[in-house]
């Protein structure tokens, strides 16, 4: 069971994915979430129409603090990438959909932004489809040669040759 989950044979440069999902995004985001409460946690929540946000603020950035620092680490990455892809469509869905139909889409609110539509939403959506897509390339391939994973793969199969 272990081996199914920190199996990877990618590159060992996927580290690189990593340290791009991990250490610049989730994890910094995750503790601002947690000590910036009124900006980046609840509030910013409340404000864009997600619901119960002094319970959700906090836990999404306990969430995206563990789950990126696991991806950096390399460590049962592919389940820490899962609640992070869902972070991310809730993202998407809350914040950018608005954007691109003009008007907001159920409980979320309309940003106020100088133009809408596809281009705009584009624009607005860059970071959040590249830490998507991101989070689904370390869910597929695993985290690498380079990784906690990678250890822990080798001694359950118990080839300590390194890859």
């Amino acid at each position: 069971m272990l081996r199914r989950v920190v199996n990877s044979d990618a590159s060992p440069w996927t580290i690189l994915i990593r340290l791009a999902v991990g250490l610049a995004v989730f994890f910094p985001e995750g503790i601002q979430k947690l000590i910036f409460p009124a900006i980046l946690g609840a509030g910013r929540f409340a404000k864009i129409g997600i619901p119960w946000p002094e319970a959700l603020g906090p836990f999404v950035g306990v969430v995206e603090t563990v789950c990126g620092a696991l991806i950096v680490l390399g460590l049962f990455t592919r389940a820490a990438a899962i609640p992070l892809v869902i972070t991310m469509i809730v993202a998407l869905v809350s914040t950018k959909l608005p954007v691109l139909v003009g008007h907001g889409v159920g409980p979320f609110s309309l940003p106020d932004l100088k133009r809408y539509g596809f281009w705009s939403a584009q624009h607005e959506a860059r970071a959040d489809l590249t830490m998507l897509l991101s989070c689904l390339y370390v869910f597929i391939v695993g985290s690498g040669r380079w990784s906690i994973d990678a250890l822990l793969d080798r001694g359950a199969t118990g080839d300590d040759r390194p890859r």
